[in-house]
């Protein structure tokens, strides 16, 4: 049961839109109606980025009611399966969804992320929501009691919600749960999903510091290639050096423009400069999985620069350690 509001700048007032009883039954959606999208069948394909867990209606910018801009992502293994073989995806990994205002959300489907992992047959591995917001503190340290369930081989941040990836920022309190959930991830030998995208909090200039500070004993991977045109020139423009010198730094193209995604390809089929840091991702139910796609498969790059991105990266970094 929730009540959702939306909040009117004008006059600082809340109005109570709408009662949900349950949005799961309201957001349903068939997976067993996907028709194949066979453009991809015959290419071996992993994505490291995708999204599962319904999302409740949220009245978003200047709607007058709940709305669910994206179709659920799958919530059984049954649908997760249904969702892979219709992209003729072979193993992916996936992340709590999440997009509305709420703290608590993402974390609620952490368990429903170590359940599609425990049945996925080594097929299915995840990364765990986490927060370096202090008032999430016991969810963070909740999530972090998970990651040994078999499967999981990450961990996601995003700034969306509130707070900044830049460390010179952080005050004592949000300094030491980051540090956690860092020293957490080393142990390990698994990297940090961290979301960007142009402007606001996950702006990428806010992470080049993050990256200087604990980049060189922490994996972390950009989602969405820095985000946006203006994250993607300052990420490719500094990307040699920080391979370099020594950051362990991956991304993903998901949402990524294409001038930026052909840039980076290139180089890479030229120099090999980070050719094990690029990998695919789909970001569905976000994105779409045609559309990413044909990003890489119709590059003009070598077959192994693509085959390094649409698996065997994401096999060496996920895969290859799933029992």
């Amino acid at each position: 049961m929730c009540f959702m509001y939306r909040h009117n700048p004008q006059d600082g007032s809340s109005k109570q839109l709408k009662h949900c009883e349950s949005s799961a039954e309201e957001n349903k959606y068939n997976f067993q109606e996907e028709k194949p999208l066979t453009m991809g069948f015959g290419r071996k394909v992993y994505s490291v980025h995708n999204h599962v867990g319904v999302l409740d209606p949220w009245p978003f910018y200047e709607s007058e009611e709940p709305i669910s801009p994206a179709d659920p992502g799958p919530a059984t293994s049954e649908e997760l399966t249904r969702f892979m073989e219709s992209r003729g995806m072979e193993k992916c990994l996936i992340i709590p969804n999440y997009g509305i205002p709420v703290q608590e959300q993402p974390f609620k489907l952490n368990e429903l992320v170590v359940q599609l992992c425990r049945e996925g047959n080594g097929r299915v591995a995840g990364a765990l929501w986490v927060s370096g917001l202090p008032q999430n503190r016991e969810l963070t340290e909740k999530a972090l009691t998970m990651l040994d369930e078999p499967g999981i081989r990450g961990l996601k941040m995003s700034y969306l919600l509130g707070g900044t990836p830049d460390p010179r920022k952080w005050d004592e309190a949000t300094l030491k749960l980051h540090e956690k959930i860092f020293s957490e991830a080393r142990e390990r030998n698994i990297p940090i999903h961290f979301h960007t995208s142009p402007g606001g909090n996950s702006d990428i200039t806010n992470y080049f510091e993050l990256i200087k500070r604990y980049g060189k004993d922490l994996k972390i991977h950009l989602v969405h290639m820095g985000g946006g045109v203006s994250g993607h020139i300052r990420l490719i423009s500094q990307w040699r050096d920080l391979i370099e010198g020594g950051y362990q730094v991956y991304i993903d193209s998901s949402w990524a423009i294409g001038f930026a995604v052909r840039k980076l390809l290139k180089e890479l089929d030229q120099t090999g400069i980070g050719v094990d840091r690029f990998l695919f991702g789909c970001d569905e139910p976000w994105s779409d999985y045609e559309g990413e796609f044909w990003k890489i498969q119709g590059a003009p790059i070598s077959d192994e620069i693509k085959e390094r991105v649409f698996w065997g990266n994401a096999e060496e970094q996920y895969f290859s350690k799933l029992a």
